[in-house]
C-alpha cells in the first residue's frame, strides 16, 4: 500500500469527524438571546404616521428588515401578506421596515408606496436608518448584514426568533415554516389566556 492511498483514509475521517462536529454545534446553537424582551422600534410610514412596536403588544409580529430592490425580500413580502390574510383575524400582525443598503446611491424612502402597490400589501411598511436597524438588531459593524432579517414576536412582546445573524432560523422566510411557528404562537397564548381565565 502506498503512502498516497493511506493517507487518504485518515483524510475521510478527518473530514467526517470535522462535518459531524459543525453539524451538531449548528443545530445546538439557539439564535443569539433568543427569547429576549424586543427592544423599542419607532415605525415611520410614508404617510408621515409613526407609532411604536410595544403599541402591537398582544399580538404576534413578524417584523421583516428588507431591502426595496432585493426579490428575496419581496418574496417574504408576499409571503407575509398571504399569511397576514390567513391569520391577522386571529392576532397576527407583519410589519415591513425599509432601510437602505450599506452601499446604496441614495434613500429608498420614496420608493415605498410603490412597493406597497405593487405587491399589494396589507400591512405597515415604514422606513429605518441603517444605523436604527443596527441597534435594534444588536449588529456590529463586523458581522455580516444578511437581508431580509425575519423577527418574530409573541404576543408578551418577545422576541421568539430570528432569521438573520448567528444561530438564526433560515425557515422564517418559507412560508409553511412561518405559518407553523406563527399558528403556534397564536395557540400558546390562547392556551395560557384560557388557563388564566379558569382560575
Amino acid at each position: 500500500m502506498s503512502m498516497s492511498s493511506r493517507i487518504h483514509p485518515l483524510r475521510k475521517l478527518i473530514c467526517l469527524i470535522m462535518v459531524f462536529t459543525l453539524t451538531g454545534f449548528a443545530v445546538a446553537a439557539p439564535p443569539t438571546g433568543v427569547p429576549r424582551k424586543s427592544p423599542e422600534f419607532n415605525i415611520a410610514e410614508p404617510s408621515g404616521k409613526t407609532f411604536l412596536l410595544s403599541s402591537l403588544r398582544g399580538k404576534v409580529v413578524v417584523m421583516e428588515f428588507l431591502f426595496i430592490q432585493s426579490d428575496h425580500c419581496r418574496r417574504v413580502a408576499k409571503t407575509l401578506n398571504k399569511l397576514n390574510s390567513e391569520l391577522g383575524a386571529l392576532g397576527f400582525q407583519p410589519v415591513g421596515i425599509v432601510f437602505d443598503p450599506p452601499n446604496g446611491g441614495g434613500t429608498t424612502e420614496g420608493l415605498i408606496p410603490a412597493l406597497v402597490n405593487d405587491l399589494k400589501l396589507t400591512y405597515p411598511v415604514g422606513y429605518a436608518t441603517k444605523s436604527e436597524v443596527d441597534r435594534y438588531l444588536g449588529r456590529t459593524g463586523k458581522e455580516t448584514l444578511n437581508i431580509p432579517q425575519v423577527i418574530v414576536i409573541d404576543r408578551a412582546g418577545r422576541i421568539r426568533a430570528a432569521s438573520g445573524g448567528a444561530g438564526g432560523n433560515p425557515g422564517l422566510e418559507d412560508a409553511d415554516s412561518l405559518r407553523a411557528m406563527i399558528d403556534g404562537l397564536l395557540k400558546e397564548e390562547a392556551v395560557g389566556r384560557k388557563s388564566h381565565e379558569a382560575r
